[in-house]
């Protein structure tokens, strides 16, 4: 089993990335090959709504020039997806926006490549606004028939200056929780993916 993470934080070290490394651990003690991948700070377009993926059905975005595609070829091969974002005036970060725009329309073009899929959304957030970015990762997930876990609560850990997040204790204990869930609900879905809803129709 392989679990990727997503900082979407163009701060490299910073609470984003210490949360989704929390997430990690237990699934990597459970046996489960873990990555984190650094979006955040790298350069990643855009979706230009051109539908060439469409076209094409090769798991890639049209444009070749950043980052994108050696993310969605991890996030292919993944059976777990976190991603991870600090919060901008109330949303993800402007990297994290991009790779969800184009992540989630490659998936769709190519038969719906992220059904099935476990997904999971982690924020950092200094106040408020934190809600917002759960639910713009969580919307992607969830058109694209993925399996979202929940936790002891929303997953999100409080906290502005560089490691601050540290010190919140209950947030640390949710991502623990949040890894040991992933790893229990990979080893049970595992055995059942071959069966999973095709969609059948789509209605307008």
């Amino acid at each position: 089993m392989y679990a990727i993470a997503v900082n979407g934080s163009p701060r490299k070290g910073g609470n984003t990335e210490i949360l989704l490394n929390r997430v990690l651990e237990p699934l990597a003690a459970a046996g489960w090959a873990t990555e984190l991948v650094q979006v955040g700070g790298q350069r990643i377009r855009g979706c230009q709504a051109c539908y060439k993926c469409f076209e094409r059905k090769d798991g890639q975005c049209a444009l070749k020039t950043d980052v994108f595609n050696p993310v969605m070829e991890k996030l292919l091969r993944a059976d777990a997806l976190i991603f991870g974002s600090p919060t901008y005036f109330t949303d993800v970060s402007a990297e994290m926006k991009a790779l969800l725009d184009r992540a989630g329309l490659v998936a769709l073009a190519n038969g719906r490549a992220f059904k099935g899929k476990i997904g999971a959304a982690v924020v950092a957030v200094r106040r408020g606004g934190a809600t917002h970015v759960y639910d713009t990762i969580n919307h992607m997930f969830l058109m694209n028939q993925m399996l979202i876990p929940g936790s002891v609560y929303w997953n999100m850990g409080y906290g502005r200056d560089k490691g601050e997040v540290e010190g919140d204790a209950e947030g640390l204990g949710n991502m623990k929780n949040l890894g040991q869930t992933i790893a229990w609900l990979g080893a049970a879905i595992k055995p059942h993916l071959d069966s999973f809803p095709a969609l059948e129709s789509v209605s307008e």
